[in-house]
């Protein structure tokens, strides 16, 4: 029995595509140049300027589908994930202080905020799963390292799933967004520690930025 398509090398044609992450990427760029100025993180646009630059330079050097293995390529990744999860890091510690300090304020602009903090959280966190699961995007392709750090069900179920599945950054999303929401894993379980570790991460910054939006806009509309 031959092995399933996400532990060989696939061939150059089902090499993940870059726009479903670049896309991400670009959503989250905007939702933090949309944040009002008490949650932007020093200068205004140096940050996003920054994130933008690096997008630049990764899509250049891969620009369609992700087939390069270079050091360069794989830290420009890391650091454009590391840049935007840091900004929102820091955007979330504001909007704790924010909601603290603050005695009146409009539960609309305090909700929207929250949400965008909350959806940048997730992108950022589907980004590291990506970039860093079984060695990246190139390495899964080139079948580099035969254990996963995620196991999906699609890996245990061989059987209802495509013979060609393998995971793309949208399966490394719904990753995301479900450990946002439910704060736990659901059907995607981290098998190495740093998966565990980087998933309880993102579930404590998701818990925070919840209870304490929602916590003051409940007061607010009250």
């Amino acid at each position: 029995m031959s092995e399933p398509a996400w532990k060989r090398v696939t061939a150059a044609e089902n090499l993940e595509y870059r726009w479903p992450a670049t896309a991400a990427i670009v959503v989250a760029v905007v939702l933090q140049v949309l944040l009002p100025d008490a949650l932007v993180p020093g200068v205004r646009y140096v940050l996003p300027a920054l994130e933008v630059l690096l997008l630049v330079a990764l899509v250049a050097g891969d620009p369609i589908r992700i087939t390069t293995r270079s050091r360069r390529q794989r830290m420009v990744g890391l650091a454009l994930t590391a840049a935007i999860g840091i900004a929102n890091t820091w955007s979330v510690v504001l909007l704790v202080r924010e909601i603290l300090d603050a005695h009146e304020s409009a539960a609309g602009p305090l909700l929207l905020s929250g949400g965008a903090i909350y959806l940048t959280n997730i992108i950022v966190f589907a980004l590291l799963y990506w970039e860093l699961d079984r060695g990246g995007p190139a390495a899964r392709a080139h079948g580099e390292q035969d254990l996963p750090d995620f196991l999906f069900v699609q890996m245990q179920s061989p059987d209802v799933s495509p013979a060609n599945w393998e995971p793309h950054f949208t399966d490394y999303l719904y990753l995301a967004f479900t450990n946002a929401t439910a704060f736990s894993p659901t059907d995607v379980m981290p098998l190495s520690r740093w998966a565990k570790l980087t998933m309880m991460l993102q579930s404590a910054v998701a818990l925070i930025v919840a209870a304490f939006v929602v916590a003051r806009a409940v007061n607010v509309l009250g």
